[in-house]
């Protein structure tokens, strides 16, 4: 009688458990089965905003769930990653960074608020593009060799707006390369940036295409040069570094999404496909494609590589531009 007791209830135990796995995998499959919100480290405007809200626009699409796009500039990123860090990690917050946040931060401070290797888990490469140097509608700079010749005749006069930590090592990188004395000026954002430049403010910026090309076509910015080895798509008429006088200089900006390293192993996975079916839509290439950039295929490993080679690369140009770390 004992032992028939026994097997009574471990077959109780067996089915029990048996009953249990499809209930988890219903909840795993049901997610998200709420609202997500994607935060973004700078203000509307910006490239990394613009992608983020176009994602957003295509995961409803996917997932019939609200996304909720949440800007919080400042601070270098910190106030947005801190944020996405002290959020529960259940997958419903993602955090929408660029190579700054991501990469460039960790060349430039000496003690970060956070270990973008470490704390966050990427989901998803979104988009690359090349950086623009513009400068005020009414400068007296036409070209760029002309803003070169003008900084090494009076070094340290000419001023640059930094709209993020990317910005600010392109600028130095551009100093070391033309041996100029160009002043970074810093901003919460690109699109402050750019408004201090189509106002005359600063001098020049470096910018992400996709947030300077309407303001460029309609006047209220002067493009000198796309940093790329190539003519863009979306400004044809503005040359490439090389034709511009500085060959081999080269300067992108790239977008990523990332979430919490907490986060269950089934919702980050559950993010990164759908992440990376937004990036296979043909509609994706061509959103980038008239903004001027391309779409990065590859999931969370290829991120996740990816991310630590441009670490090296921004530590790299860091130590070449002598940039003394806060």
């Amino acid at each position: 009688m004992q032992q028939s007791s026994i097997f009574r209830r471990l077959a109780a135990i067996v089915l029990a458990a048996v009953a249990v796995l499809p209930l988890a995998e219903a909840i795993a499959q049901e997610f998200p089965s709420r609202p997500v919100k994607f935060v973004v480290p700078f203000p509307p405007g910006s490239g990394t905003d613009t992608s983020a809200r176009y994602f957003g626009r295509k995961f409803t699409e996917l997932t019939g769930q609200p996304v909720v796009v949440e800007n919080k500039p400042g601070a270098n990123g910190f106030i947005a990653v801190q944020q996405v860090l002290a959020a529960p990690a259940d997958g419903y917050t993602v955090f929408v960074g660029s190579n700054s946040t991501l990469a460039v931060n960790v060349a430039l401070f000496r003690k970060l608020p956070y270990n973008p290797q470490v704390d966050m888990a990427p989901l998803s490469m979104m988009m690359r593009a090349p950086a623009v140097v513009v400068v005020p509608p009414a400068s007296p700079y036409k070209t760029l060799q002309e803003l070169v010749a003008a900084a090494k005749a009076s070094p340290g006069k000419l001023n640059h707006g930094g709209g993020s930590a990317g910005y600010q090592l392109m600028n130095e990188a551009l100093n070391d390369r033309a041996g100029v004395e160009i002043v970074n000026v810093p901003f919460k954002g690109a699109s402050e940036a750019l408004t201090a430049v189509a106002s005359g403010t600063v001098d020049l910026a470096f910018a992400d295409i996709t947030a300077s090309t309407e303001l460029i076509k309609s006047g209220k910015l002067r493009a000198l040069a796309v940093a790329s080895d190539r003519r863009a798509v979306a400004l044809p008429a503005v040359p490439h570094m090389g034709e511009a006088g500085l060959p081999g200089y080269g300067a992108y900006v790239w977008v990523g999404a990332m979430v919490s390293a907490k986060t269950p192993k089934a919702e980050t996975d559950k993010l990164a496909a759908l992440f990376a079916q937004i990036e296979r839509m043909p509609e994706t290439r061509e959103f980038y494609e008239k903004l001027g950039a391309e779409t990065m295929q590859g999931g969370a490993e290829e991120m996740r590589r990816f991310q630590a080679s441009e670490i090296e690369l921004w530590k790299r140009l860091a130590v070449k531009a002598k940039v003394q770390q806060e």
